[in-house]
């Protein structure tokens, strides 16, 4: 490219950008807008790339498949080990076993509504992404915010799940991005260690549970999955869902979760949270109630996603595929698709 090409280049990136050298250039406005048309063409493209702070180019990061061997120190900071997601993220579960919580004369099981847990995804630009959720006893809530502060873990959500709960139980949202995964995960684990969170017990056989899951699955349009404590049916959002301009895996920060604690006869506590865009909100709520289904909360998980995702959690005692048929109405009325 000769001078006179690099001239005309540089001038047209500062028009195009909005910012000069300070002095008038001596173009001429039709080889300045010549130039500017040209840019394109001259400087060419290298592929995907999202507009920066600075107005350059710069490639998007996107997740990177991992495998639980790249996660050994993340699992030796945390104390207790996870497991792979979709071969995307890097999920771990602290349930709150310690906690004897009753809500409307139900004793809530930690998989109905008392555990923690936390993904951890690794990007191509080299950073990782971790995001969760934390219960909390209401005891310990201001000190574990105290920590998640001070270690630089952002609390995106503080809310409840249940409604009138024994004692009371909170839930804080969490989300760190950086290039050391390991160190994200110590500065977690300094705030569990605020908590009474008990250490990992061995993993039983799941018993079958006293519950039709045929016909919840029937009624939702969806397979569901059991612990041997709940059966859980799961919706992802279809769209893709950034935080913080990165893509999230599929679900991460996004799923529509349903768990059905036995009672006993075919009956359930319903408890999990439905996701949502604004124009979806009101149908769903309507559909929720026009089922008899108690609306718990509606409020944001993140700070930074896009599309903005709401989430009303729910709460409900009944006949387990009544639930599911109640809720098909609210599932339908949102823009998500089963989840493996």
């Amino acid at each position: 490219m000769g001078a006179d090409s690099q001239q005309d280049v540089r001038v047209a990136r500062e028009a195009r950008d909005g910012r000069g050298t300070g002095v008038r250039p001596a173009v001429p406005r039709r080889q300045l807008l010549a130039a500017a048309a040209a840019v394109p063409a001259l400087v060419g493209t290298a592929g995907p790339a999202v507009a920066t702070d600075q107005g350059h180019a710069a490639e998007a990061a996107t997740p990177v498949p991992t495998t639980d061997a790249d996660w050994t120190a993340v699992a030796r900071a945390l104390g207790r080990t996870g497991e792979m997601v979709r071969g995307l993220q890097y999920h771990v579960a602290f349930p709150r076993s310690d906690l004897r919580v009753v809500s409307h004369g139900v004793a809530v099981t930690p998989g109905l509504a008392l555990g923690s847990h936390v993904s951890f995804v690794r990007y191509s630009d080299g950073t990782t992404m971790l995001m969760g959720d934390l219960v909390v006893a209401e005891s310990e809530l201001q000190r574990v915010s105290d920590v998640l502060q001070a270690r630089g873990i952002a609390q995106t959500a503080i809310h409840k799940h249940l409604l009138a709960q024994t004692p009371d139980v909170w839930w804080t949202h969490v989300c760190a991005h950086g290039t050391d995964a390991v160190a994200i995960a110590r500065d977690l684990r300094a705030a569990l260690d605020r908590t009474a969170t008990p250490p990992p017990r061995p993993t039983l056989p799941a018993e079958p549970l006293d519950l039709d899951t045929a016909g919840i699955d029937a009624a939702l349009g969806t397979k569901g999955v059991s612990n041997g404590e709940v059966y859980t049916c799961l919706f992802l959002r279809r769209e893709t869902v950034t935080n913080d301009g990165h893509p999230l895996p599929p679900g991460l920060g996004a799923t529509a979760a349903f768990n059905f604690q036995p009672l006993g006869g075919g009956r359930a506590a319903l408890n999990g949270d439905l996701v949502m865009v604004a124009d979806e909100v009101q149908k769903a709520l309507t559909a929720l109630r026009r089922g008899g289904i108690d609306l718990v909360e509606l409020h944001n998980h993140g700070l930074t996603d896009e599309p903005r995702l709401f989430f009303t959690h729910v709460w409900a005692v009944d006949d387990a595929v009544r639930l599911a048929k109640a809720l098909r109405p609210a599932v339908a009325a949102t823009n998500v698709k089963p989840g493996p």
